[in-house]
Order: C-alpha cells, then structure tokens, then sequence
C-alpha cells in the first residue's frame, strides 16, 4: 500500500536543497536561521562542526511547520535575525544574543563568548548584527537575498 505524501512550505517558499541542517526534535537547543542565505549557511556550517555534543537541531526558517512549533516567534522575525530556542522552557534569543547563546553553548564558542562581559559589548553586538542582516545580500548573501523587501523593520 502506498501512502501519499503532502509537502507544505511556508509562504510559497520550499527548504532550498543546498540548506545544511542538522540534529532532530528534542536537542536542548533548536537553531533557526534563513536557508536561502549564503552567509547564513555558511556560519550553520560552522556549528554543525561546533556542535561536539549534538546539542543543537539546526533548521532553515522555510522549513514546514515552524509556526505550529514556535507560535510566539512572528514569521518576519525569521527574516530579521537568527532565533535560538531553548527546547524545554521556550526561551527564544535572536540577533547578537542568539549568537552569544551559541557561543555559550558551544565548547570551543568559550574561547570568544567571554567578550559580551565587556561593558558596552552586548549593545555594540547587536547594532552591527542588525546592519550586518540589513546589508547581507552585499556581503556574499546572493540573489536571494536581493530580491527581498528592503524594508525590514530593525527596532533599535
């Protein structure tokens, strides 16, 4: 017997084929990021390496599903930044805080984390993670992200 299978995608838009991921449902930690960007791929590629004790489940934001998993996650949020959830508890970090989440989470993320203990550190972090997201697609992103609204809502 043969049973269909139905594939849904968020807003129209499939995984991209190329999008690395890794890990499954029930990590401690769950990664979402744009997988039709290249420099984000390029960095999850990176913390699939890191990630020593499969700790993270690392998935592209055009995966089928998100919404119904992470309800209090706004769909445009995955356009504006990195989400880490911490999967028992629901705690959700994006942007510069996603990134020093990992970074804590990370046994080689160690040696770089203790930086965001320097005063001023974490708001300097995050206002160059919200220009560097805004200007992505100038920084090696590629054509997809140049075809995307511009205007993107970054709340200082």
């Amino acid at each position: 017997m043969t049973v269909p299978v139905v594939r849904f995608t968020g807003a129209g838009e499939a995984v991209p084929a190329d999008a690395p991921g890794s890990g499954s449902p029930g990590r401690r930690y769950t990664v979402v990021y744009d997988g039709y960007c290249s420099v984000c791929k390029r960095l999850v590629g990176a913390l699939i390496k890191w990630d020593s004790r499969g700790e993270l489940e690392i998935l592209p934001s055009q995966t089928a599903g998100l919404g119904a998993r992470f309800p209090w996650i706004p769909a445009k949020a995955y356009l504006e930044s990195v989400q880490v959830v911490e999967t028992s508890t629901g705690h959700t970090w994006q942007g510069a805080a996603a990134i020093e989440r990992l970074l804590d989470v990370l046994p080689k993320g160690k040696f770089i984390s203790w930086i965001f203990s320097i005063p001023f550190v974490r708001p300097l972090a995050e206002r160059f993670y919200r220009w560097f997201a805004r200007n992505r697609y100038h920084l090696g992103c590629g054509e997809h992200c140049q075809l995307r609204d511009p205007d993107l809502d970054y709340p200082e």
